[in-house]
């Protein structure tokens, strides 16, 4: 694959950091943190200890306060050790903190552990025992570890290989390992595993069962990197560490021309495409086993194994287990976030008995997933696609934006900001997008649904070859979505292969039954209503009425 660069975001923090991960075990009230993995335990009875589930940021967070307990921490030093070189708003800390309150304040009599000072920042006032690397362990041995983080999605990036055969050149492969662990540290559903930890495993046979069960993850990404004169090649794997199997490989190339800008395209073209195998691969392990707790995660996962069958059948089930999903947590992101967004596609696909409650809801689900976490990027995508489908395209553009400022290898924000783009009567800047998001992503499963924002660009330009081209790819990937076969039909119509487009109109009458459906879905779309009428053109003189 040949890629690109972009610019190099500023690296700041990494001090900061670098010394809260060696920071001692911490031991208070009745938990216990492991600063060695990122993992807070919650201590039961005859030393037995499960994991709560927290993020990244939260652990960060908690590392920080509890390893300066009694002091005051401003807000801005926080800030800048738990989110090192972003601009990040106070509403995001304060959700950090309110999570961290919900969990040790289970059951405390008196106050919070997290203090609130006015006007200075937090303190952490709970006592605190610092444990050494030689005191008794509180936590599961690290086979037990394996076993419970395993319930979790989670990965380590190893340490890349130089293949160069200069041992100067080590540090290039370094640098896209440490890139790939900050991209893929973006991803909200992701545990990945410390660059410090990590790092631990170079010049060790890579043994992935072994590196799976010490570390607890089930998948594991390794690569090396080969420079020649003015070339890098860099290759990836991707491997579920349990099985030992290989889910995905592949090689990038690239040219030699600034060292911080490859190693960032690399970094972003590799966390872009892994990520939609990682969470497919989640999706089918869940299902293939019969449910077995009341578990938010393991019914968010059911529901998404259900939301990416396309089905109207599986997208009520969908919306039933991810309401599931909520009602345990309700705090819970993800599921809130897939079922604004199965609300959406309900209601514009013709699932929903009531279209405009539909999307109400979905736009009151998407606003929420925003509050709770305003840094998770897929709630921005999904604010953004039900603006898109309520005639909101300011506010649209804004949210697809937002999600890609937060994740730069998100793919499917790139795509529908260029659909946005489109929408609007500049289809040159929708190819280009949506041509990004495919690049980044290139094996998705959500391909079918990307190809045609480029099928609609193709045909507003008046390039309707290419806009069969690409509407065909996608009716072929998933006959369950009829947005591509629209301009399939449109395109062979304007190029006057009518016989062709007539035949391809009886399977999209299976899905649309009537052109009014889809002149309204369209209108809900464009600002330029020319353009509408230029697909429902194409659609009439192959005979759709």
């Amino acid at each position: 694959m040949e890629i690109g660069a972009r610019a190099r975001p500023e690296r700041t923090g990494s001090r900061c950091m670098d010394e809260l991960d060696s920071a001692p075990d911490l031991l208070f009230e009745s938990f216990r943190l492991d600063r060695r993995v990122g993992v807070l335990y919650r201590l039961g009875q005859a030393d037995q200890s499960a994991p709560v589930v927290l993020g990244p940021r939260a652990i960060g967070l908690l590392g920080l306060l509890a390893a300066r307990q009694g002091e005051v921490v401003s807000k801005d030093a926080i800030i800048k050790a738990v989110w090192p070189g972003r601009v990040v708003e106070e509403a995001n800390l304060n959700v950090q903190v309110s999570r961290l309150r919900q969990i040790l304040d289970q059951d405390r009599a008196q106050g919070s552990c997290i203090q609130t000072i006015p006007g200075r920042g937090y303190c952490f006032v709970a006592p605190v025992t610092r444990l050494g690397p030689d005191a008794q362990s509180a936590s599961p041995s690290i086979t037990e570890l394996g076993t419970q983080l395993q319930q979790r999605l989670s990965i380590v990036v190893l340490p890349f290989d130089n293949l160069s055969g200069d041992p100067g050149q080590q540090y290039l492969a370094d640098g896209i390992t440490e890139d790939l662990t900050t991209n893929l540290s973006r991803f909200t559903d992701l545990l990945v595993i410390s660059r410090n930890t990590a790092f631990t495993y170079r010049d060790k046979p890579p043994d992935t069962r072994q590196i799976g069960r010490e570390l607890g993850v089930r998948y594991v990404l390794k690569g090396s990197v080969r420079r020649s004169a003015k070339r890098v090649r860099v290759n990836a794997q991707l491997i579920e560490a349990e099985a030992d199997a290989h889910l995905w490989a592949e090689r990038f190339d690239c040219a030699l021309l600034d060292l911080f800008m490859l190693e960032d395209a690399v970094a972003a073209a590799i966390a872009g495409a892994i990520e939609p195998e990682l969470l497919k691969s989640e999706r089918d392990r869940i299902a293939r086993r019969p449910p077995q707790t009341e578990d938010a995660y393991e019914f968010h996962q059911r529901g998404l194994w259900h939301f990416y069958r396309y089905t109207k059948e599986d997208s009520v089930e969908a919306q039933t287990l991810f309401r599931r999903a909520i009602a345990v947590d309700r705090q819970y992101t993800q599921p809130t976030v897939q079922l604004a967004i199965t609300h959406c596609n309900a209601a514009y696909l013709g699932w929903a008995d009531n279209v405009t409650f539909n999307y109400i809801e979905a736009y009151e689900l998407a606003q929420h997933a925003v509050s709770l976490d305003a840094r998770y990027p897929p709630a921005h995508f999904a604010l953004g696609l039900v603006c898109m489908w309520t005639h909101r395209s300011d506010a649209a553009m804004a949210s697809f934006q937002e999600a890609i400022n937060l994740n730069p290898s998100y793919s499917a924000a790139h795509v529908l900001l260029g659909q946005m783009h489109l929408y609007r009567g500049h289809p040159e800047e929708a190819i280009a997008l949506a041509e990004k998001g495919i690049r980044l992503s290139p094996k998705d499963p959500r391909l079918f649904i990307w190809l045609p924002a480029l099928a609609g660009a193709h045909y507003q330009r008046g390039h309707y070859a290419q806009a069969v081209e690409a509407g065909r790819r996608s009716w072929m990937l998933n006959r369950n979505w009829p947005a591509g076969l629209r301009y399939v039909i449109a395109g062979l119509a304007q190029l006057g292969r009518v016989e062709e487009a007539k035949a391809a109109l009886e399977e999209l009458k299976l899905l649309n039954e009537s052109l009014a459906f889809v002149e309204g879905n369209l209108r809900r779309l464009y600002k330029d209503q020319a353009a509408v009428d230029h697909i429902l053109d194409g659609l009439r003189a192959a005979g759709f009425d």
